[in-house]
């Protein structure tokens, strides 16, 4: 199927530079050709000689942008994401939107004017990993008991080139702190579990990072027939990303940066063989497969806001 895209991407930040080229090396694999533009505030840092080489063109104001785009990468500060979708639905037939989709749940779907006939999909790449596939797909959910998930790192090592003091993790007002900012975890535990019954949260700062944002958040959900735990900080000196899943047979450890399972009982480990572009790569082919008709949208906005819900931001 080859088709001449017309692709505009809404802030330029680390993120958006990975879309770019996995956008480029995807639409390249099928045959597509494409043009790609950059709209930026003019805050941001150099493009560098790579991406620039991909850029048809950069625009800063509005009314510079054209009305005709096919798709629109929504990439900028989720406490922006509303108001540019927004202001952008007329410009495009459909949008890619950063996680987490925006900073609170209680904002209204029906004020964005969106058409029911397109698409609008909101990033959620863990899913495509190697780990929560084979949670999805091998593992017999029904007989797990509990499951724990964690997320622990240290914030200031994220962006090695940016003050970490600086970034929109470090500011509620920008859409920062762990709840929000590591959605992640949630949205594959809806996945894979769907939304529990019940659920609390014990959040705020805790560790002596300049910040003004929640760096511990701490969730325990019960669902009809298991519980769940929920860790997420910003103050980790050592990274753990782990689901572990305890079952009267085994534990069972996702390991997200190991990129393996392990069988705790058995000894049993599966390695992947798995970068973390490998995902994010995966999720933008499924993204055209939805636009071009092959696949479902499961994580439309409404989907998403559900998810950013559970987080709590929607309080």
């Amino acid at each position: 199927m080859s088709v001449d895209y017309k692709i505009g991407i809404i802030g330029f930040g680390s993120i958006a530079t990975r879309h770019l080229h996995n956008i480029d090396k995807v639409l390249a694999a099928k045959g597509c050709t494409h043009s790609i533009d950059v709209i930026r505030s003019g805050k941001g840092g150099v493009i560098d000689n790579d991406a620039q080489l991909l850029i048809e063109n950069t625009y800063y104001s509005y009314v510079q942008v054209p009305d005709d785009y096919d798709i629109l990468f929504i990439t900028n500060p989720t406490a922006l994401h509303y108001s540019t979708i927004r202001k952008y639905a007329s410009k495009t037939k459909h949008m890619f939107i950063e996680k987490p989709v925006f900073d609170s749940s209680s904002l209204s779907l029906e004020e964005l004017n969106l058409d029911p006939n397109m698409t609008y999909y909101v990033a959620c790449p863990l899913r495509y990993s190697h780990v929560v596939q084979y949670i999805k797909n091998q593992c017999d959910l029904t007989k797990i008991y509990s499951v724990r998930a964690i997320c622990s790192s240290y914030l200031p090592e994220w962006r090695p080139h940016q003050d970490y003091r600086k970034s929109y993790s470090a500011h509620t007002e920008l859409g920062g702190g762990v709840s929000i900012d590591l959605i992640h975890e949630w949205d594959y535990l809806t996945y894979l579990f769907g939304y529990p019954e019940q659920l609390v949260n014990f959040r705020g700062t805790f560790s002596d990072l300049e910040i003004n944002s929640d760096d511990l958040s701490i969730y325990i959900a019960k669902y009809p027939n298991l519980a769940v735990e929920v860790h997420l900080d910003y103050f980790g000196r050592v990274s753990i990303r782990e689901i572990q899943l305890f079952s009267a047979d085994d534990t069972i450890v996702g390991d997200f940066i190991k990129n393996e399972i392990r069988f705790l009982k058995t000894g049993k480990i599966i390695p992947f063989e798995e970068s973390r572009n490998d995902y994010h790569r995966k999720e933008i082919e499924h993204f055209f497969s939805i636009i071009e008709g092959f696949s479902q949208n499961d994580n439309s906005i409404a989907t998403a806001l559900k998810t950013l819900d559970i987080a709590g931001k929607g309080k």
